[in-house]
């Protein structure tokens, strides 16, 4: 065997495990994944994107959380659904999670709590969402106001209101 064969057989486990180590992020320190999980169940995050969370009072398996959700909401906006964050989070760097979650988002998602939270908090929950792996398939899509679709829904539209606060 040559010498450059066999450097290339010694080093190339070496360069592809840098880069699958890579690709799949740096290793969450316990801190900082106590610190997401914290704001993962306090934030409410589970109560949407977890299905059946508020039903069991809050007793899914961790190992079930955040695969997103086939129940929608539906108002005038059309029906949006939860995503499945270990999905998206497992596509996107830390630099990508920070602008998506920023941006504005269909209701109800409370997209402009997540505006206000410091990059440390938003970076410790993207860490604990992708120490979960990925699992669960994608949430629907979003249908447009008036499309009719075949997926349970919640109605997310206020009755009763006072005449000076309707819009």
């Amino acid at each position: 065997m040559k010498t450059h064969e066999l450097l290339y057989s010694l080093l190339l486990p070496l360069i592809l495990f840098s880069f699958s180590a890579h690709a799949a992020g740096a290793p969450v320190d316990k801190k900082s994944f106590e610190r997401g999980r914290y704001l993962i169940v306090a934030g409410g995050c589970n109560d949407c994107h977890t299905p059946g969370y508020p039903e069991s009072g809050g007793k899914t398996p961790q190992a079930e959380w955040l695969t997103g959700n086939a129940v929608g909401f539906q108002g005038p906006w059309g029906t949006s659904y939860p995503v499945n964050l270990r999905l998206a989070a497992q596509n996107m760097s830390e630099a990508q999670w920070l602008a998506r979650v920023r941006q504005p988002m269909l209701p109800p998602m409370p997209w402009f709590n997540l505006r206000e939270m410091t990059d440390s908090d938003l970076i410790a929950m993207y860490r604990f969402i992708r120490t979960l792996g990925p699992a669960g398939e994608p949430a629907p899509a979003a249908a447009k106001p008036g499309e009719a679709v075949t997926t349970p829904y919640i109605e997310f539209v206020p009755k009763n209101l006072p005449k000076h606060a309707r819009k």
